[in-house]
């Protein structure tokens, strides 16, 4: 069985070293569901326009706007992205009591894309996504294309403020984030909601839900299943006790080592774990026969108030305990190679590329994979101190009026690191053939 898992967390401003509101995510999918990268462009659209999602059409917005989404290949939508005006989301997977419907819906991802492409802030972005959830809905819907459904948990972000949205089919809640907080595959949204869909309280009354008396606990009325035990309860434990321990000092490291964190959430105040049997924590890994589910990608999102820079997305490729958090940037054009990739392996997909080193280090003698973190470790220290002048230079090209010349620079210095990325993954492979030899 797939597990249904995911984490995401935000840091806001009074949270974070910087300033800056911190977003991340791991999407936990099929160990072999690739998920390429890719941006779009903002486009216009005509009036009579339709978006056509795989199992729902609707009227297209006049405009949407230029984003980057992790798509898993076979989806019009995404697990996690940000758009032009730094709106950052991510979902997780969650099980309502709610029955499976026979009617189509949304899907979860697809409802991402749909509000990266239509909002400028992350309220903006809340109020796209629950009248989509209202409007079409979205959870276990039954259907003939294999394609798994749920219902969803969100994150969504900009430079000032981050929103959790909780769904049960057409319902939903929504709590505004204070400080620093993660989600996970298990509902968190008490009777701390700031907004609530209409009728989610009669439904949840009518059918003698737990949580339904007074004020709605959404967690408790809508929960299938227990609040407090299973891996999605422990993960999101971890990540806020983390996150806890380190209010106004959580930087982009600090979202990196939590998404690479193996600890299993049994005590959530130890330090983070990278040497495990990867058998839990938020890092996911395939089971020892290589089934089961995986961290396919991950993203972590330094957004910036004050203008003084562009915003700097962090991208890692399937296990982010053994990958590159490379930086990319929604301005410039992302290499084309980030986007390739289908249902089965191929040399020239990166995604690819890091499911075999995966695969390389999960049969390998114990070290290995300490040896391939400390191969990334210089190659991450650069990318640190170049990331933040490039957002700094490209920020002040465009305020000059020098958008052209902004866009070729970030576009330049992405494919630059796209190809270290890359060059370094292959002789890490090419490492772990020869020890295995």
């Amino acid at each position: 069985m797939i597990p249904r898992s995911c984490d995401t967390m935000v840091a806001l401003a009074d949270a974070t070293s910087t300033g800056d509101v911190i977003f991340a995510k791991n999407s936990d999918r099929p160990v072999d569901e690739c998920q390429p990268l890719e941006l779009h462009a903002r486009q216009t659209h005509e009036d009579d326009a339709v978006t056509q999602c795989q199992f729902v059409s609707l009227p297209e917005a006049p405009v949407t706007y230029r984003h980057i989404g992790s798509r898993p290949y076979w989806c019009w939508g995404y697990e996690h992205g940000a758009n032009e005006h730094q709106v950052v989301i991510g979902n997780e997977g969650l099980a309502s009591r709610l029955p499976e419907a026979s009617e189509p819906k949304l899907i979860g991802m697809e409802i991402i894309r749909l509000a990266l492409e239509r909002s400028r802030t992350a309220s903006e972005a809340v109020d796209v996504i629950t009248g989509l959830v209202t409007e079409y809905g979205q959870g276990k819907f039954a259907n003939d294309a294999g394609v798994r459904t749920y219902d969803n948990g969100y994150i969504v972000a900009d430079p000032r403020e981050a929103f959790v949205i909780e769904t049960g089919g057409h319902h939903w809640g929504v709590k505004r984030a204070e400080r620093a907080l993660g989600i996970s595959n298990v509902y968190s949204i008490e009777t701390d909601w700031e907004t609530l869909s209409r009728g989610a309280a009669k439904h949840a009354r009518e059918h003698g839900w737990p949580g339904a008396r007074g004020r709605l606990n959404f967690a408790d009325a809508f929960t299938k299943d227990s609040r407090d035990e299973g891996s999605g309860a422990m993960r999101r434990r971890r990540a806020c006790a983390v996150l806890d321990a380190r209010l106004g000092d959580v930087n982009a490291r600090t979202m990196m080592s939590l998404l690479a964190d193996h600890g299993d959430g049994k005590d959530p105040d130890e330090p983070f774990v990278v040497d495990a049997d990867y058998g839990g924590g938020i890092c996911i890994h395939p089971n020892p026969d290589g089934t089961g589910g995986s961290t396919a990608a991950s993203i972590v999102s330094e957004l910036c108030a004050d203008g003084s820079r562009l915003a700097v997305h962090w991208c890692a490729l399937y296990s982010p305990c053994l990958a590159l958090f490379v930086p990319m940037f929604v301005e410039g054009e992302l290499p084309d190679v980030l986007a390739i990739g289908g249902e089965t392996s191929s040399e020239d997909s990166p995604w690819w590329t890091f499911h075999r080193l995966a695969a390389a280090v999960r049969v390998a003698p114990d070290g290995r994979a300490a040896a391939v973190r400390e191969a990334w470790a210089p190659v991450q220290d650069a990318l640190f101190v170049s990331a933040y002048e490039m957002a700094r230079e490209g920020r002040r090209s465009i305020d000059d009026g020098r958008g052209d010349d902004a866009n070729a620079l970030l576009t330049r210095y992405m494919a630059e690191n796209t190809a270290t990325m890359l060059r370094v993954a292959t002789d890490l492979l090419d490492w772990l053939d020869r020890q295995a030899a």
